[in-house]
């Protein structure tokens, strides 16, 4: 037992040391130059959170919205916009960022709606429609706790859109509401507390071992 205790606290280490790298490599593609998107499906591997740069228009008939979106402790939602591209590109989900609650209206963000073509440059996001949220979207009244391009493509009767999205950035917005985010590589990474509570284990069997043995061998 002593040995195994002791192997899953080094595994723990070691995906430690992996995660850690994983999320220095990812935050090195939020701020890495945009480029354009792959023809064909970009590999999730490869391209997630990389900084893409899309054309298109925005569809601002066909808002979607993301609740339950906290800002400076302010509670709001994320305004989903479809982008239709342009020079052959396909209509492509984005995330253009975060407004209060009372300015889920369209019209009380006016300057916001941008129109006519734009190119904008976000980082690239894949939706993960098998997360337990994704079962509480509700597509007949617009609220979504989940992006999920495809459902919403069909809810608003729209060309099916792919699973990955554009996320905005502070500095991608354009003036007016929405406001982007500011962009963090979120991972969770517990393992350094795995470690601790295995190798803490593996002290604690040796103790009450050498205790036991030593309590055996008085008279």
């Amino acid at each position: 037992m002593l040995v195994v205790l002791i192997g899953l606290g080094t595994w723990q280490v070691q995906r430690l040391q992996w995660k850690q790298d994983l999320i220095e490599r990812l935050q090195r593609r939020t701020t890495a130059e945009a480029v354009s998107l792959p023809e064909g499906p970009p590999s999730r591997e490869e391209m997630e959170f990389r900084r893409v740069r899309v054309t298109g228009a925005f569809d601002h008939a066909h808002e979607f919205y993301l609740w339950n979106r906290l800002r400076d402790g302010r509670q709001g939602l994320n305004v989903l916009t479809p982008l239709v591209g342009t020079d052959g590109q396909e209509t492509i989900l984005v995330d253009r960022g975060w407004v209060p609650l009372a300015l889920q209206d369209p019209a009380t963000r006016a300057a916001g709606q941008v129109q006519g073509p734009v190119t904008l440059e976000g980082v690239l996001r894949f939706a993960d429609r098998r997360s337990s949220q994704a079962r509480q979207n509700n597509s007949e009244k617009n609220i979504w706790f989940s992006v999920d391009p495809a459902a919403m493509a069909d809810a608003a009767r729209l060309e099916t859109m792919p699973d990955h999205y554009v996320e905005l950035t502070d500095r991608d917005v354009p003036d007016g509401w929405p406001i982007g985010q500011e962009m963090r590589v979120n991972l969770t990474n517990n393992h350094l507390q795995y470690a601790i509570t295995w190798y803490s284990l593996a002290v604690a069997l040796a103790v009450i071992y050498v205790v036991y043995h030593r309590r055996r061998r008085e008279p």
